[in-house]
C-alpha cells in the first residue's frame, strides 16, 4: 500500500508525454497517496485518457489546462490548488519516466523531518545521459553556486524534489519568471535566498530512448537561451543582495577558536 499524507503529496506537470505518462503515473501512485497531475495544454489525448484513470482512483487528481503554458506555470497551478486544499509540500517530477518514483518515500520522509528545506535531488547519470547535455548541466551549476554564495544546492536542474508550498508561491508570485524551462533553477536561487536550506539525496537519472518511449521537448538552441537569460538576470540580482547574504553567511558562521 502506498504511503499516505495530509501534507505532502506529488505534483507532475506534464505536456504531450504520450503513454509514458501512464506508466510514470502509475508508479507514483504505488508508491505514495495522493498524486497530482497538471496536463499543460497536451494535444496528445492524454489528459482526457488521464481523467478517466482519475475516477477510478480516489488518490489521483488531474488538471487539464486550456493552453500550454509552460513547465513553471504548470507546477504553480498545482501548488495554488495544494495550498487551497491545506498541503504543505510538494514533490515534483517529471512526466517521462526519467525520475525514480520508488524513492519518493525516501525524499517525503526527508521533508517530513525537516520541513523548513527544499529536499533536492542531485542526479547520478548512467552511459543514456547525453554528453553535451551533462557538460551544460555542470555550467548552469557553476553558476547557481555563485548566485547563491555556496549554499549547498547539489544540482540546480533536477526536477525530482520537494518544495515548501508557501514559500515557493511566495517567490513566484513576487516576478513574471520561472513559468517555462527556467523554473527549476530559478526556484532552488531564489528559495535560498529566501533562507530555505537545500537537503540533498543522490537520485538516479534515466535518459529514455523513442523505442523506449521517450519524450524530450529540450530545444538546445531556444532552452539554453532561456537559461542564459536567467542568470544573467540572477547575477545582477545577486549584485545587490550580496551585502545581506554574506551578512547571512557570517552569521552562521562558527566563532573563531584559538
Amino acid at each position: 500500500m502506498p504511503a499516505v499524507s495530509r501534507t505532502h503529496l506529488v505534483l507532475i506537470p506534464s505536456y504531450n508525454t504520450g503513454e509514458r505518462l501512464f506508466s510514470t503515473v502509475s508508479a507514483a501512485r504505488a508508491q505514495w497517496n495522493p498524486v497530482w497531475v497538471v496536463v499543460d495544454g497536451s494535444t496528445d489525448g492524454t489528459g482526457e485518457r488521464l481523467q478517466q484513470m482519475a475516477a477510478g482512483d480516489p488518490g489521483l487528481r488531474v488538471w487539464v489546462l486550456p493552453r500550454n503554458q509552460g513547465k513553471g506555470a504548470a507546477v504553480l497551478h498545482g501548488l495554488r490548488a495544494a495550498q487551497e486544499a491545506g498541503f504543505t509540500h510538494v514533490l515534483t517530477m517529471d512526466s517521462d519516466g526519467q525520475h525514480p518514483a520508488d524513492l519518493i518515500p525516501a525524499f517525503m520522509q526527508a521533508s517530513q523531518a525537516r520541513p523548513e528545506t527544499m529536499v533536492l535531488g542531485r542526479p547520478v547519470f548512467d552511459a543514456s545521459a547525453p554528453l553535451l547535455r551533462v557538460r551544460g548541466r555542470k555550467v548552469s551549476n557553476s553558476w547557481t553556486q555563485l548566485e547563491t554564495l555556496f549554499a549547498g544546492i547539489g544540482d540546480s536542474l533536477y526536477g525530482f524534489r520537494v518544495y515548501p508550498v508557501g514559500a515557493l508561491i511566495a517567490v513566484m508570485a513576487r516576478q513574471p519568471w520561472m513559468r517555462r524551462f527556467d523554473f527549476d533553477t530559478e526556484a532552488v536561487v531564489r528559495l535560498a535566498w529566501r533562507g530555505v536550506k537545500p537537503v540533498n539525496i543522490d537520485a538516479p537519472v534515466k535518459y529514455l530512448t523513442a523505442e523506449e518511449g521517450g519524450v524530450s521537448h529540450f530545444n538546445y538552441l531556444r532552452d539554453n537561451t532561456l537559461l542564459t537569460w536567467m542568470h544573467a538576470r540572477l547575477v545582477i540580482e545577486f549584485v545587490f543582495r550580496l551585502p545581506d547574504l554574506l551578512q547571512r553567511r557570517l552569521r552562521r558562521a562558527p566563532p573563531f577558536q584559538r
